[in-house]
């Protein structure tokens, strides 16, 4: 239950004993209650819309799918709801997936408690974790990824087939040409199997195709065809 003037804050890790540890370290603060908690992607899509917290803690791997979609969600449907990555390591590409999410930052599993607080007050005041270089740095190497995605998708992966795919799409069908399963993409990208099921019949509708058979064989052709096109380039000297 919310109380006036404490800061509301929900939990989704999918380790109990973690969780639980969490759930005693806030509630112990004067100024912090936790008004629920969950350890799969389907309990916190349900949970936090109706516990409506201020902060959400949330864990970036867990069993159904990742914090990173639970985030998307969220902020897509409550954009007051200020979200923080929990995760086990530091990498660019946790941080990248964060920010696209809307979140306000990551905090390592290891952190020191006081740390941890210090972190939540700050995102309850409206003030990001993100360092502000560090940001910027991530922002050009996505610009970069996305300028690069864009010629895939339109050149190196493309005839008129192809136009009409959204750049996740295009990272879908690319790692489909790589052979991965939908499990191994989620993975890779951070959501749930189902989601990208949803995404591959969307792409192979578009691409006029029946199988994911097809989807790679397309890939490896366009792939083939890019690779010769270049080979038949005239070098700069």
């Amino acid at each position: 239950m919310r109380e006036e003037g404490k800061i509301s804050i929900f939990l989704l890790d999918d380790h109990e004993i973690l969780r639980r540890g969490l759930h005693d370290l806030l509630s112990g603060e004067p100024d912090m209650v936790v008004v629920g908690e969950a350890g799969t992607v389907a309990g916190a899509l349900a949970g936090i819309p109706a516990a409506h917290p201020e902060v959400a803690l949330l864990d970036l791997r867990l069993p159904d799918g990742s914090g990173v979609e639970v985030c998307r969600e969220i902020r897509a449907h409550h954009p007051d709801i200020k979200c923080v990555m929990l995760t086990s390591f530091a990498d660019d590409a946790a941080l990248i997936d964060a920010i696209m999410a809307g979140a306000y930052g990551y905090v390592l599993k290891d952190v020191g408690s006081g740390e941890l607080l210090r972190a939540v007050r700050d995102v309850a005041a409206g003030r990001s974790l993100l360092d502000p270089a560090a940001t910027a740095r991530l922002l050009e190497r996505m610009r970069t990824d996305a300028e690069a995605g864009a010629g895939a998708g339109a050149g190196e992966l493309g005839d008129d087939r192809s136009a009409d795919l959204t750049a996740q799409e295009r990272r879908i069908l690319l790692l489909i040409g790589e052979g991965l399963t939908n499990r191994a993409i989620g993975e890779r990208l951070h959501l749930a199997e189902k989601t990208i099921k949803n995404y591959v019949s969307g792409l192979l509708a578009k691409l006029g195709m029946e199988r994911r058979s097809q989807a790679a064989a397309y890939v490896a052709r366009l792939q083939a065809q890019g690779a010769q096109e270049r080979k038949t380039q005239p070098q700069k000297h």
